[in-house]
């Protein structure tokens, strides 16, 4: 029997529950994937909450590491006993085991095991993405990257100086901004001390930055906005203090005619050969050392919900993962 989470109802972390099940034989097209290690993502909390709204009941989770242990028919990438990972956007990873559609796996080569791939797969493919599909950053530019000690974030500052930018980091402590000076921020704000769009200008003499990374969501919405450079690019990928609502487009051109886009993965990794090109990207970064995977924290699988109010409350740094 394997062990699968789901909910019946939005709400809190106490919403998730657990249910025994016997998995049958994979249909055409899917393998049964066994679960290693589990990634814990913000979004698992916009599903569990509703501000994401799923159907329901409702499976969670969408990052995993783990092996192939039986292929349905017509399945001819992968076979039994491959190291596989599995980053979305089908939820239901939350579990020791399930079916999956073989075309939703990338194959892990040998030096990144399964607890890496719990943590980076989902976080590197969005951190790739991000900056170089949608704000598509150049050398030398400078761009101010939000939770730079987050998931997202800390990867985000890597990849950044991989490829030639100057990095400004917020983060809310200075634990935190060891960690982001650690993954090669230039510059690093404490954004509970510091007026954060003014200390922008300020490294910036005055003229913002060409990016924001901004995966916080309503609490800096306004500092993002006030530290972009005039017909800078505010990137919003994330909720984490609330969703930014009741936006006037006038005031980006208040602002310096600013653009502001909210993307999603799953925009930009819509075919089986975009989501293996983004992670073969991510896969180079990491061989190289430009980002690496920092597991701040990990808790057994079934402690799913203690996890959710770890990272909602701040708790977290880096990645975390849950050990089936």
């Amino acid at each position: 029997m394997e062990k699968t989470a789901f909910i019946d109802k939005t709400g809190g972390p106490e919403v998730i529950q657990w249910r025994d099940e016997q998995l049958p034989p994979p249909a055409s097209g899917e393998v049964r994937m066994r679960h290693h290690a589990v990634g814990l993502n913000y979004i698992d909390t916009y599903h569990r909450s509703g501000l994401y709204p799923i159907d329901l009941p409702g499976k969670l989770g969408s990052e995993a590491g783990g092996v192939v242990e039986a292929v349905g028919e017509g399945v001819t990438d992968f076979a039994v006993g491959d190291r596989v990972g599995v980053f979305g956007p089908a939820r239901g990873a939350y579990a020791t085991a399930r079916n999956v559609a073989a075309d939703l796996l990338v194959p892990l080569p040998d030096h990144v095991d399964d607890r890496t791939a719990a943590a980076i797969l989902l976080k590197g493919a969005t951190t790739a993405f991000l900056i170089e599909d949608c704000a598509k950053v150049q050398p030398g530019w400078t761009v101010l990257v939000h939770a730079a000690a987050g998931g997202v974030g800390h990867l985000a500052v890597g990849w950044l100086k991989a490829i030639g930018a100057t990095v400004i980091a917020t983060v809310g402590s200075e634990a935190k901004a060891e960690k982001a000076r650690a993954a090669g921020a230039d510059h690093v704000i404490l954004n509970r001390q510091e007026d954060v769009a003014a200390r922008v200008r300020e490294i910036t003499g005055g003229a913002g930055v060409p990016v924001v990374l901004d995966g916080v969501g309503k609490a800096t919405w306004e500092a993002s906005l006030n530290s972009t450079a005039r017909r800078g690019l505010v990137v919003s990928f994330g909720n984490a203090s609330g969703a930014v609502d009741g936006v006037n487009l006038g005031i980006l051109a208040a602002k310096g005619s600013l653009f502001v886009t909210r993307p999603t993965l799953f925009d930009y990794a819509v075919t089986p050969d975009e989501k293996r090109s983004l992670i073969a990207r991510v896969f180079a970064m990491l061989e190289k050392g430009a980002i690496t995977p920092e597991i701040g924290q990990s808790f057994a699988l079934t402690d799913a919900a203690e996890a959710h109010r770890a990272i909602e409350a701040g708790e977290t740094v880096g990645s975390t993962v849950l050990i089936p």
